[in-house]
């Protein structure tokens, strides 16, 4: 990242969106399916095999500091796409490679963005 033609606040931005974005996705795989709390039903029974798929257990909701720190996220991820797009870096790019200059700038932050796994406890 450090030979990067970008300017450093466009790069922060970009790598603190890969992470933001992250960050929201874990959260919302640990919540509950259903944000209000909301009972579940009963799954279908196949008629040869007696297999039961489908069907949820009921949802006891989100907390409110779950719903907050949600929202917290998702204001965060838009604000810094729009400080991304807005930038005026992008001005001085010209219009056919814009896009181009885009799908770079978000793999140069990639690998900055991305947790380092701590081998001595991966294995």
């Amino acid at each position: 990242m450090a030979d990067s033609d970008f300017p450093d606040d466009l790069l922060a931005a970009q790598t603190r969106l890969h992470q933001a974005t992250a960050e929201l996705a874990a959260l919302c795989r640990t919540l509950p399916w259903s944000v209000e709390p909301m009972d579940g039903w009963p799954g279908t029974e196949h008629p040869h095999t007696g297999e039961v798929t489908g069907g949820r257990e009921p949802s006891p909701g989100w907390t409110e500091e779950q719903k907050q720190a949600v929202k917290r996220l998702r204001m965060e991820c838009t604000d810094l796409a729009v400080r991304i797009a807005a930038h005026p870096h992008w001005e001085t790019v010209e219009a056919e490679k814009r896009l181009e200059e885009r799908m770079r700038l978000k793999q140069a932050t990639l690998l900055a963005a991305a947790p380092v796994a701590n081998v001595d406890t991966a294995a």
